[in-house]
């Protein structure tokens, strides 16, 4: 979705969580570039503003890490969980909000595909790509809070 609104010079404590999974509830991860210990992931991303609704958002960060395009307008549709998880931002990220943000607000989608693909990653935000079981998926994350979503993926699969 276009606008004319310009990217904040700070991250919004505002993000979003995609979990990308197959009918057979296969989960897509991508591990974060230049990260160590590596950190895999569902596609995960802030709002590029504060009136950016949280479906543009959760659309425009699959598309920009993984090249699949969802949405209105595409046969692939976001699915809102309508669930929202607000946790402390890590110390070695808070250098991207602004003075005093310390948490951050993260809503949760599905994206079923029809079948496991082959993602085109950003480079300069991921390196590496693979398909898990739901379970082994949810173990392999870094994050808490992914983990669980994952964990939810049955009560969510179409």
């Amino acid at each position: 979705m276009a606008t004319d609104m310009p990217p904040t010079a700070f991250k919004i404590p505002q993000s979003v969580l995609v979990v990308i999974h197959t009918p057979a509830l296969e989960v897509l991860l991508i591990r974060r570039a230049g990260v160590t210990p590596p950190f895999w992931q569902s596609v995960t991303g802030s709002k590029d503003w504060p009136e950016e609704s949280w479906s543009a958002a959760a659309a425009r960060e699959v598309s920009e890490e993984t090249g699949i395009r969802c949405g209105p307008g595409t046969p692939l549709a976001l699915q809102d969980w309508g669930l929202e998880n607000v946790y402390d931002i890590y110390p070695r990220w808070l250098h991207r909000y602004g003075p005093g943000v310390t948490r951050n607000t993260e809503h949760l989608f599905g994206l079923c595909l029809p079948e496991a693909i082959t993602p085109v990653l950003a480079p300069r935000e991921h390196d590496a790509w693979q398909w898990l079981p739901w379970r082994e998926a949810a173990d392999t994350c870094f994050s808490p809070s992914n983990a669980e979503a994952i964990l939810l993926l049955p009560q969510f699969r179409a």
